[in-house]
């Protein structure tokens, strides 16, 4: 049995909060992100956001007003929301993505109001189904279905949500920017230098540095199509 809670003290490194104020904080429900990469809407409004300072006045919120999640309006105030997920609220007009921090950590960014309705995936699996077609299973567990196999895992697509239109690919390729989005050089943000084998080098601010494939998300070509960090 999933427990609604969990100790601030147990929580992943990469949540930015408070950890001996209190004892408890809301464990977000199981969804599409990792606990690494992800936390509760309750937490998100009241300990990454400020718009909150109770869990009465989150429920509140989700239920007198609107908030709409990757353009899908939520109610619960434990759905997982997590890296480069868009939250509009369409009351205040405001929009925020979720991200990384230079140090690792999950923040909340306000963006403006032409990224409300797009955001990034990475492609991490593909499948084959009936007629050929594939299918992408992306980093935030959505499931994509193409007609055509033009791309590759490790590739990155920027969509539209809700309806998963894909707008534009980035391959995962030298010179593309990219950004380290787990281990312990999480939310550095650089241009791929090259790549050997399961390996990939980014130069970044701070110099070389040497991450895995599968921790590299091309965000953009020359610069990063949304977004992306703080």
């Amino acid at each position: 049995m999933i427990k609604n809670h969990l100790k601030r003290i147990a929580t992943p490194k990469t949540w930015n909060i408070h950890r001996k104020e209190e004892v408890f904080i809301t464990r977000p429900n199981p969804g599409a992100h990792r606990l690494t990469h992800a936390t509760s809407i309750n937490t998100l409004f009241k300990e990454l956001l400020g718009l909150a300072t109770t869990k009465k006045e989150v429920k509140r919120i989700l239920h007198e007003q609107e908030v709409f999640v990757d353009g899908t309006r939520r109610h619960d105030e434990r759905f997982n929301v997590g890296y480069l997920d868009v939250v509009y609220l369409p009351k205040t007009k405001k929009t925020y993505r979720v991200g990384f921090s230079e140090k690792g950590k999950l923040v909340a960014y306000e963006v403006t109001d032409k990224e409300k309705d797009i955001k990034l995936v990475r492609i991490n699996g593909k499948s084959t189904l009936k007629g050929n077609k594939q299918q992408l299973r992306c980093n935030d567990g959505r499931a994509i279905s193409v007609a055509k196999d033009t791309y590759k895992v490790g590739d990155s697509l920027l969509i539209g949500v809700p309806k998963q239109d894909i707008k534009e690919h980035y391959a995962l390729e030298a010179g593309k920017t990219a950004i380290i989005y787990k281990g312990k050089y999480a939310g550095n943000e650089g241009t791929i230098d090259h790549l050997e084998g399961n390996a990939a080098v980014l130069k970044t601010k701070e110099g070389l540095v040497h991450t895995k494939k599968s921790y590299t998300f091309v965000v953009g070509d020359k610069k990063p199509s949304i977004k992306c960090s703080p």
